[in-house]
């Protein structure tokens, strides 16, 4: 998720949203993390950012519709299981506009370029792709393409796609609590660092945790991966997650990008299996 900074607006700090500030919540989750024209909300505060967070999980289960649509084709056709793959991924890079995959690459140049705090946050800031960005992207979306080319080629590509994207998306509520701090002052990072309550993500994740064990019913996945795949993407956003903490200060849009790409990879790799 790269950086965009939103505008502020009046409203309570924190805790779930209600009536108008729940709508501007779900118009911000589905306008900034698919490519869907929705109606801009009339404001955004911290009670509206922590809804929108909230609400990723929804945004990647419109996401895997149109991707799923493309595995499904893919197969009436007989298409080759990696370009199936290829197809379906490339359909969630023009849905999400590249967000996640932009703050993949700018948040592996940050990493990787200066142990100074300020300068890596610069690096990140610019935009500009480097060799670790583009080598970090490339071999993400390799990881990416291989691993649900298997699970395409096993028959259950529109089961795994639906439970992988759903999944990675549930990293940002988790990114969004009290826990983790801002980066900077401003930005993205700075209006969602602390606004979902950690019940509320924590519901979040036991919910779709409890619901990836349906994925077993689908005869070409084992009844454990779903939950195992969803749990290895989480522990994975995590420990990047951990690592931006300690180098970078907190969380920035760009971090938040990367933990679900890692989380994505992570997730189709062990649906792979």
């Amino acid at each position: 998720m790269g950086e965009h900074e939103p505008t502020t607006g009046s409203g309570p700090e924190d805790g779930a949203a209600s009536g108008p500030a729940a709508g501007d919540g779900l118009r911000m989750a589905f306008g900034t993390l698919t490519a869907l024209p929705v109606p801009a909300p009339t404001a955004i505060d911290r009670r509206v950012a922590g809804t929108a967070m909230t609400a990723a999980p929804l945004a990647g289960l419109a996401l895997a519709a149109a991707a799923g649509i493309v595995v499904w084709v893919g197969g009436l056709i007989q298409l080759p299981s990696f370009v199936v793959a290829a197809l379906a991924l490339a359909t969630v890079a023009l849905t999400t506009r590249g967000l996640h995959l932009d703050g993949l690459a700018d948040t592996a140049d940050g990493l990787s370029a200066s142990y100074d705090r300020g300068r890596a946050l610069d690096i990140m800031r610019r935009g500009d792709a480097g060799p670790t960005g583009v080598a970090t992207l490339v071999l993400t979306l390799l990881i990416q393409t291989g691993a649900l080319a298997g699970v395409v080629a096993a028959g259950a590509g529109v089961t795994g796609i639906v439970v992988a994207l759903v999944a990675s998306r549930v990293v940002l509520p988790l990114c969004c609590t009290r826990f983790v701090p801002s980066a900077r002052p401003e930005g993205l990072g700075a209006a969602v660092a602390g606004a979902v309550p950690v019940p509320v993500a924590a519901a979040v994740a036991l919910t779709v945790a409890a619901l990836s064990v349906l994925a077993g019913f689908d005869p070409a996945i084992a009844w454990w991966q779903g939950p195992a795949a969803v749990l290895a993407g989480w522990c994975v956003a995590g420990a990047l997650l951990g690592r931006c903490v300690r180098r970078l200060g907190g969380i920035t849009g760009d971090v938040l990008g990367a933990c679900v790409e890692t989380a994505l990879a992570a997730t189709l790799a062990i649906l792979s299996i």
